[in-house]
């Protein structure tokens, strides 16, 4: 695959030495505009009518996308790969949850009218939105760049914006049978859209996933429980681990998000999971992002038990101390790069580790 990235073979190499707890990548999450000429000349696309259109028109977005990417910059390991996100859990949209678009994301909406039936239809419209989007992306790109996989979110998220998490709190505490359930349903449907929207996306056997930019020389997602920090250590164990540790055998190359420092508590537990690969940190509102030096025992500690660490927003002068102190093998991590110049400044203090 040529790709507009013209580092891309060096890129897969530090990708792959990653996944298996080796070296650094660098990069950010999202793009900037990149300095001189587009990779390629694409045209404009006219501005949105409305915010539907933005989001859910499959053409106008896959245009806007190809567009943006061509004036990208995909320096140091930052992917070329068009977002196709359709909101956070947008799994729970082709279930019966409803999306709205808003200025900067999409939210997602538990559907009132819902009758409570897991399954997936072939007629829902936000199924649908997701095929057309992928279809339309993946025309476009013509191996310039990937078309990312959108983050569907799995297990008792998808269920809190099904049934509204209140109801899956109490069914923890009073239908825990019936709870595991549904859980499995929402695994074995999660399983055959993955499938089938890798199979629209894949080039050969890689792909990449949106949120967070991931890539893989074969299947890979995020994986996540924010809905985790409101329950106990055992709940997480009884009703979230066994569906995580499921997709971490059934997918290549596997990143658990976790979300909130009420959520470190699950760490040990996340760890059990064997065939994970790797653990992504986001401290939540009002903390210090992912480069202050408060984290630095988490992340050993998470390498420590054998997985590769992804650290987010770090800032410039956090990038040195970061890797001083927590190391040279197994980092990930993003960057919060206002402009080539920092990309560049950036590079210069990893290649002295390298």
């Amino acid at each position: 695959m040529k790709t507009w990235k013209t580092n891309w073979e060096e890129s897969q190499k530090r990708y792959i030495d990653w996944w298996d707890q080796k070296g650094i990548v660098l990069t950010m999450w999202e793009h900037l505009e990149k300095d001189g000429a587009p990779h390629e000349k694409v045209t404009a696309t006219t501005p949105a009518n409305d915010l539907d259109q933005c989001w859910f028109d499959p053409k106008w977005r896959a245009q806007n996308l190809d567009y943006q990417l061509s004036k990208s910059s995909f320096k140091a390991d930052i992917l070329p790969v068009a977002n196709t996100h359709l909101g956070p859990g947008s799994l729970a949209a082709c279930l019966g949850a409803e999306l709205s678009g808003g200025e900067d994301t999409i939210w997602i909406k538990e559907n009132q009218a819902f009758d409570g039936e897991i399954k997936l239809d072939e007629n829902n419209k936000w199924w649908k939105l997701h095929q057309d989007l992928l279809t339309e992306c993946k025309k476009l790109s013509a191996g310039k760049y990937y078309v990312g996989c959108p983050d569907l979110i799995e297990g008792l998220d998808t269920l809190a914006s099904l049934r509204g998490t209140d109801t899956v709190l109490m069914d923890i505490m009073l239908q825990p049978e019936v709870l595991e359930e549904q859980l499995q349903k929402v695994n074995d449907i999660y399983f055959e859209v993955f499938d089938r929207l890798y199979n629209i996306i894949r080039e050969g056997d890689e792909m990449t996933f949106c949120y967070f930019s991931l890539w893989a020389p074969g299947t890979v997602s995020k994986l996540q429980s924010d809905i985790s920090l409101m329950i106990s250590e055992d709940d997480f164990r009884r009703f979230a681990q066994p569906y995580l540790r499921e997709q971490a055998q059934k997918i290549d190359y596997t990143l658990y998000h976790l979300d909130g420092v009420d959520a470190m508590r699950h760490v040990d537990a996340i760890l059990e999971i064997e065939e994970l690969n790797a653990v992504q940190w986001t401290p939540g509102v009002g903390e210090p992002q992912g480069g202050d030096p408060r984290w630095y025992d988490l992340y050993k500690k998470i390498l420590a038990g054998g997985k590769s660490i992804m650290a987010n927003w770090v800032t410039l002068d956090e990038l040195e101390p970061l890797i001083d102190n927590v190391g040279t093998q197994g980092l990930h991590i993003n960057v919060d790069f206002k402009s080539e110049k920092d990309i560049e400044t950036a590079i210069k203090i990893v290649d002295k580790y390298r």
